[in-house]
């Protein structure tokens, strides 16, 4: 990328990230930056996004996913199911290794060149907040569960539940994001599932509906 096209993403991101009221430090927006520029390089061989120019990812991906992080201010150990290009888990695990550095991000995903991305991310990065699990999120079994699990245009609610249910802390919660409200979905969720709230969410630059749902185990 050209130093304009980068001082244009840079102010793009300060101005996205000052609308969400998220603080970040100049480390955070140097990393969010060199993610952003890494995802567009690898995009041009692995086909990791749709979006090919850099400053509708910066609007598309990296502040849609911004937009998000502040409902994740209590969480503890999260995992990111069928991550891609770490979405929103990088960016997430990006903003905590400065902002709560107790925070660990995991992410899940089936097909190995999205999770070699991701690898090569942690490893410029310097991340060390990050695990990158190659897998169907059904067969993963950990030694630690989570207190949140969490998905980016990746399944249904009811199959996201059921696949993902056995990694979640009996108390723990899905965050799951949803571009428009998605009622047909939430009324099938399966049984012993509740949301507890729906939250729209804006995303600077993007003239689009965004929606976090959050559902809970009805007695945990």
């Amino acid at each position: 990328m050209s130093s304009t096209q980068t001082a244009l993403l840079d102010a793009s991101l300060q101005q996205g990230a000052q609308k969400i009221g998220i603080t970040l430090d100049p480390q955070q927006e140097q990393q969010l930056l060199a993610y952003l520029n890494l995802l567009a390089k690898w995009n041009k061989v692995y086909n990791l996004t749709s979006i090919r120019e850099p400053a509708q990812m910066m609007t598309h991906h990296l502040l849609d996913s911004l937009a998000v992080v502040p409902a994740f201010a209590e969480a503890g150990h999260v995992l990111d199911v069928g991550a891609g290009g770490g979405l929103p888990g990088m960016i997430l695990a990006i903003w905590a290794a400065k902002a709560k550095p107790s925070m660990r991000v995991s992410m899940i995903d089936t097909v190995h060149k999205k999770t070699a991305f991701l690898t090569q991310v942690k490893a410029e990065l310097g991340l060390s907040n990050v695990s990158v699990h190659t897998a169907k999120v059904e067969q993963l079994q950990v030694t630690q569960k989570f207190d949140v699990i969490t998905s980016r245009a990746f399944a249904e609610l009811a199959d996201f539940i059921n696949w993902s249910a056995h990694l979640l802390t009996n108390d723990g919660q899905f965050i799951a994001l949803k571009g428009v409200k998605p009622d047909e979905e939430i009324a099938r969720l399966p049984a012993g599932w509740q949301v507890t709230e729906i939250r729209p969410v804006a995303v600077p630059g993007l003239d689009a509906e965004r929606h976090l749902i959050f559902i809970k185990r009805s007695n945990p």
